[in-house]
Order: structure tokens, then C-alpha cells, then sequence
């Protein structure tokens, strides 16, 4: 069974990011390995606008335990593509964030990518995981 992806609303954050040569493969289009970076930098600049980061996210760090991709369309250097993320299936120690990754060809817009990573916080200094911040929770889910 294919891995299919259903995006939670509402998307709550977008950035774009343009494909660089170093982003494309010997099939001559962005691949899967650059898909996840694309993915990372989009993740880095939505917790910036927090002034977080991976390591300090309100107190703590940020660790992906899982990944899922579902490839929807092919991406070429210098595509300007746009990233939307959306935020859901929160715990006491983890959330999950979607990814819809599109790019605007022929006055058209194109789907590239919908994507899932699961993210836990974590404590880097005792290496174990721990409970949101407060702080944390309430940038993500206002509460």
C-alpha cells in the first residue's frame, strides 16, 4: 500500500525555497535526499519566526522520530518552490508537522511533495526525551 497524506488544517506557515544545482540527481530532478533537506530548512525557518531553533525550542530541542513522503511531481533547478506547514497529533512529548510542496509552472500550480515528519521533543544534554515547554505548546496549538 502506497503512503497517501492528508493534511490537517489550516496551513499555518510558508516559506519558499528555490532548487539548487546541488539539489538535482543524474535523473536530472531534485532528489529524494534533497527533498528532506528542503524539508529541514522549511522546518528551520518556521521555528525561527519563534526565534527557536532544533536545539532550543522553548527549553528544549527537537528530534525527528519518522518521516513519510509522497512524491507528486518532478522538481528542476531553479524552481521556485513554495512550502506550506501545517501542525497536528499533538502529545505531552511530540507533534506532528505536514508539508505541501508546490511550484508554479506554465501558470500552473504544480504538486511536488506531501510530506510528514514526526517530531519529539528532546533534552541533548541528558539525550533522553522530555514533555513540551509551555512555551512550545503554546506557539504551536495557541494554549
Amino acid at each position: 500500500m502506497r503512503i497517501r497524506i492528508a493534511f490537517p488544517t489550516p496551513f499555518v506557515f510558508e516559506t519558499n525555497i528555490s532548487v539548487r544545482i546541488g539539489d538535482i540527481n543524474y535523473g536530472g530532478h531534485v532528489g529524494n535526499d534533497s527533498i528532506l533537506s528542503i524539508l529541514h530548512e522549511a522546518r528551520l525557518r518556521f521555528l525561527k519566526q519563534w526565534n527557536f531553533t532544533e536545539m532550543n525550542a522553548g527549553g528544549y530541542g527537537l528530534i525527528m522520530a519518522d518521516s513519510a513522503i509522497q512524491y507528486k511531481g518532478e522538481a528542476f533547478h531553479g524552481d521556485d518552490l513554495k512550502v506550506e506547514i501545517a501542525i497536528s497529533n499533538q502529545s505531552s512529548i511530540s507533534f506532528d508537522l505536514y508539508y505541501k510542496v508546490t511550484t508554479n509552472r506554465d501558470h500552473q500550480t504544480t504538486n511536488i511533495v506531501f510530506a510528514k515528519t514526526g517530531m519529539i521533543s528532546f533534552d541533548y544534554t541528558e539525550r533522553k526525551i522530555v514533555s513540551m515547554s509551555d512555551e512550545l505548546v503554546s506557539k504551536l496549538f495557541g494554549s
